[in-house]
């Protein structure tokens, strides 16, 4: 049996009556930038992630460099980040023209480790930014107990991880200020690049309404220099029908973690998926490692199962990041992790037989 990493039929095929409505009803609305469908969307995701704010912005990176941006973080500024993430969250510190320091993960959940945050501390430290990596929440409560020790401010990365919690408190909603991603492969996806910025600081948040509009909260009239990163009203009107079936599509993905955790359980070198205590996961991805990733990768594609890496090269050792002088050895738990990670199929709608098939196909290497 053949089984891609991703497939959107199983979501959008019993829904597209729905989102070709709401695509219809902006069409005919004849207003296209700004208008109802953001609106509508910003309240019901703030009544979903339990926060007070949210702004629509055009990505997630944007929706980063604009929170950074609202926090007045710039020139002579660090930002602690995690060494193991997609690089975008390293991108939003430096477009700020701030520092990015990287802090070490937690080997067991691939997530910013609390206990090592206070060795990279300085006197130009203004703040953390945690990734909810793979969909999986930070210890957020350890994470902002050390920011108010410190007086730091914090900046959640949730692209991944809508829906997570920590202790009960949802992923988005511990931060001063927060960003996650609409991009289509999340666990709420658009149709085409999205973001938005979580808060429940008003101030933030209008800051934030204006930086995205040219910096501008009258038209023709700049009160700062601004970006042009604004929701479109289509993917805000396409998000107000998927976030809808959010909760069960994040039901489905903990289901098939579920099932590669009973079907790969016992295979010697694989290491599953860990969730610390307090967290939950809502399985944006499933990740294992094995010392001989690119061997079983390239196995499993030949029985047409897909397959990929997140991530292979970590943001010190890519080229974009020469200047930070950060050599090979020196972020050793990130080099480790992006040797071995291999993210196995998942999406909602993903049957327990596709499960199978993966993990035979593993075992079939396994037992070679």
């Amino acid at each position: 049996m053949q089984v891609p990493f991703l497939s959107f039929q199983p979501q959008h095929a019993p829904i597209r009556e729905e989102i070709m409505a709401a695509v219809g009803r902006v069409y005919d609305s004849y207003w296209y930038v700004l208008g109802e469908e953001v609106t509508r969307f910003e309240r019901a995701y703030s009544d979903f992630n339990q926060v007070a704010h949210t702004v629509g912005v055009a990505n997630g990176l944007d929706a980063l460099v604009l929170a950074l941006r609202a926090l007045g973080i710039g020139p002579g500024d660090e930002v602690l980040v995690p060494s193991n993430t997609y690089i975008a969250t390293w991108l939003a510190v430096t477009q700020v023209g701030a520092t990015p320091v990287p802090v070490e993960p937690d080997p067991a959940t691939s997530n910013l480790d609390p206990a090592r945050l206070e060795a990279a501390l300085t006197a130009r430290t203004r703040a953390i930014m945690p990734v909810h990596l793979y969909g999986q929440a930070c210890a957020m409560g350890p994470i902002m107990a050390l920011a108010r020790r410190h007086n730091l401010l914090v900046v959640e990365d949730n692209a991944q991880a809508q829906g997570a919690a920590f202790e009960g408190q949802l992923t988005g909603s511990f931060g001063q200020i927060n960003a996650t991603s609409f991009y289509p492969g999340k666990n709420l996806g658009a149709l085409g690049d999205a973001g938005a910025v979580t808060t429940n600081d008003a101030g933030l948040a209008q800051q934030v309404r204006v930086l995205r509009n040219y910096g501008s909260q009258q038209k023709y009239y700049n009160e700062v220099v601004g970006y042009n990163s604004r929701l479109d009203e289509l993917q805000a009107a396409v998000l107000q029908v998927k976030l809808r079936y959010l909760a069960e599509w994040t039901r489905q993905r903990q289901q098939v973690a579920s099932w590669y955790d009973e079907h790969l359980a016992d295979i010697a070198g694989l290491r599953l998926p860990a969730v610390a205590t307090g967290a939950t996961h809502v399985y944006h991805l499933y990740v294992v490692h094995t010392p001989v990733r690119d061997a079983l990768q390239q196995h499993l594609t030949a029985r047409g199962i897909g397959t990929m890496i997140h991530y292979p090269v970590p943001p010190h050792r890519q080229q974009a990041y020469a200047a930070l002088q950060l050599p090979a050895g020196s972020l050793p738990i990130a080099e480790q992790l992006a040797a071995t990670c291999l993210s196995l199929p998942m999406f909602p709608g993903m049957t327990e037989v596709q499960v199978a098939a993966v993990a035979a196909g593993i075992r079939s290497f396994a037992g070679r």
